[in-house]
């Protein structure tokens, strides 16, 4: 089973279930270790209607980028097909990809209602809580997907994040991943270093 994170359009995909996400750079007391969440793969993709295609007479900077094209088709589907599942899971991934919290979280909470143990939606619904300046939320999400899926590498990791950055608690951070470590001792960063040897440096670093 491969610990490679693949891109495919636009999206980190997490085809193994364990699979975690380090990104470093300099920040101060935790040495230039960083984590960065990013969220679950869409369980099933959904059938977007046709984009119409820019008119050559129409000047480029004039047309809306893919993701807004994207975005705008599946607008119209969900207010056509309120029932569809799968569009308001896409229609949320691509407010996650554009930085729209509020939307992204209500596009998810309209998918989770039509499939509420959806544990990979919970968990993207806990990232734009927790980006949106709700960690308390953030943290719900992420034990309710915990619940669901007791093995979603996703969201242990992105708990331990909150719990370390938003929630102030070291150690709640560092035990909930050293559970990852013990469900999975091998578990890698895309650099190939060990999550053990991540938690090691980050408690060593006083």
């Amino acid at each position: 089973m491969s610990n490679q994170i693949n891109e495919h359009d636009g999206y980190i995909k997490k085809e193994s279930m364990w699979i975690f996400v380090l990104v470093a750079f300099a920040l101060g007391f935790l040495a230039g270790i960083v984590f960065s969440v990013y969220k679950s793969p869409s369980q099933t993709p959904v059938s977007q209607p046709q984009v119409q295609q820019q008119s050559q007479n129409q000047p480029q900077s004039a047309a809306p980028s893919q993701n807004e094209a994207n975005i705008l088709a599946l607008e119209k589907e969900v207010l056509i097909n309120p029932n569809n599942v799968d569009a308001w899971t896409q229609l949320g991934n691509y407010y996650f990809d554009s930085q729209k919290f509020s939307k992204a979280i209500n596009a998810y909470t309209k998918s989770l209602e039509l499939s509420p143990d959806n544990a990979n939606v919970i968990t993207d619904l806990g990232i734009m809580y927790r980006r949106n300046g709700n960690p308390q939320q953030a943290i719900a999400s992420f034990e309710k997907a915990l619940a669901i899926d007791p093995n979603h590498p996703s969201a242990r990791f992105n708990k331990g994040i909150v719990q370390l950055y938003d929630l102030k608690d070291r150690e709640g951070a560092l035990q909930t991943w050293e559970e990852v470590v013990r469900l999975n001792p091998a578990a890698t960063a895309p650099n190939g270093q060990l999550v053990s040897e991540i938690i090691t440096s980050v408690r060593n670093d006083k």
